[in-house]
């Protein structure tokens, strides 16, 4: 397996020492930097715009969930609510207070909420949007903080608009009228090119979210988008794509660990067995591959776990045991001799320790293959829980917004008829 050159490069500029007890320490500290991480995200919005459903969607949970955010149809959010995500306790979505009120003033609701505390807002609106959300948004810009427009439930509106106008429906335009009132009426109110995001929380794959999730990951940098990426839900193929290359760019770091830990005296490749299950696990998880998390989705898409599980075709998607990772893991080290050699002339940190570098090939190889067939599991999941496969949609889940749109409005002008 070849090993690409931004690894190569990356590796080089870490090692500055042959001492391995140094590079260690270095990789160990790259790696809880990044578990360490935090990220604090504030939704907010009047009564009854769906706040709560939109952060259980964001987390991965339904509304009968313990953990999840509490819903109803009259404001339930009295002072600033923390929800914890369920996998990485350290991204926290906080449910704010109402912002409906009559004497509703933006730097004053700021204030209450520990405004200072998050790393963007999102500002929630289910009709369209008012004063107070602008007068909000123009506060948070002027304390330096990042806020976005998120329309919510967009899928009601699509079915009263088919029930209203059943014969001239067409789903794209209706979209297109709903994001252009919202931008009209912030616009009104002072703002101006406000970002509007089309967004139905039970139905996340479909409409903006991708869209959404693509602003917040360009505009947030190093860890913290990096903790977005694994914490946001994966309802697309472009999203289960994102995340898989966030988690590539550090598989390095854990073979590089693997491979001191293999170089010291008496220790052999299979010391290694606790670390790399324990990335398998988390690798599982991000990509919503656990029990856990097919039960969650079965529940929301109506489907059984059962038939979601029969998408997991992998080798260690079925079966992630320590007996089957010392497997591939033997098989990998048998192979990556002529890897080895290529870092002993590219780095010679790994000149001193033989061992190490055949482990490092072995662990990197292994996290590869792994990474690219969970992220496929992911995939063939996502198309079943959406009743995508089959389809000739051309490759619906990976579509933008814009996009699926445009298409929409072809295949209904064509009179074809296309499960979204």
């Amino acid at each position: 397996m070849e090993i690409p050159e931004v690894d190569l490069k990356e590796m080089g500029s870490l090692i500055q020492s042959r001492v391995v007890l140094e590079v260690s320490n270095q990789v160990q500290s790259l790696l809880d930097s990044l578990e360490a991480t935090t990220l604090e995200i504030a939704v907010t919005g009047e009564s009854g715009s769906g706040k709560s459903t939109f952060i259980n969607a964001l987390l991965g949970l339904h509304d009968g969930d313990h953990r999840a955010a509490v819903t109803g149809v009259i404001e339930t959010t009295a002072w600033p609510s923390p929800y914890q995500h369920p996998r990485l306790p350290r991204v926290r979505l906080w449910d704010l207070p109402g912002t409906g009120t009559p004497c509703f003033q933006a730097e004053r609701y700021l204030k209450q909420v520990g405004f200072e505390r998050y790393d963007f807002f999102i500002i929630v609106a289910s009709e369209r949007f008012r004063q107070n959300h602008a007068e909000l948004a123009r506060a948070i810009g002027a304390m330096g903080k990042r806020f976005y427009f998120v329309r919510s439930k967009v899928d009601q509106d699509l079915r009263a608009s088919q029930k209203r106008r059943p014969a001239c429906f067409q789903e794209a335009r209706v979209l297109r009228e709903i994001e252009a009132d919202c931008i009209r009426h912030l616009k009104q109110e002072g703002l101006d090119s406000p970002k509007v995001f089309l967004v139905s929380s039970f139905e996340l794959h479909r409409f903006d979210f991708q869209r959404l999730q693509d602003t917040l990951a360009e505009e947030l940098e190093g860890h913290k988008r990096h903790a977005l990426l694994l914490s946001f839900p994966s309802v697309t193929a472009a999203a289960v794509q994102k995340k898989k290359e966030a988690l590539r760019r550090h598989i390095w770091k854990k073979a590089l660990l693997a491979c001191v830990v293999s170089a010291m005296p008496g220790r052999s490749l299979h010391i290694n067995i606790p670390m790399i299950m324990k990335t398998l696990h988390s690798y599982r998880q991000n990509f919503g591959l656990d029990e856990d998390s097919l039960g969650a989705l079965a529940v929301m898409c109506s489907k059984t776990q059962c038939i979601l599980k029969t998408q997991v075709c992998s080798a260690l998607g079925k079966d992630l045991s320590e007996n089957a990772v010392q497997t591939i893991l033997s098989q990998a080290a048998l192979g990556g001799q002529v890897a080895a050699r290529v870092l002993k002339n590219r780095l010679p940190f790994f000149d001193s320790i033989v061992a190490g570098g055949i482990s490092f090939v072995a662990t990197y190889y292994l996290l590869h293959t792994a990474l690219d067939s969970f992220a496929l599991d992911a995939q063939r999941v996502l198309e079943r829980a959406y009743g995508l496969e089959g389809e000739d949609c051309g490759g619906w889940l990976s579509l933008s917004g814009a996009e699926k749109r445009r298409r929409s409005l072809s295949w209904q002008a064509a009179s074809l008829v296309h499960r979204a």
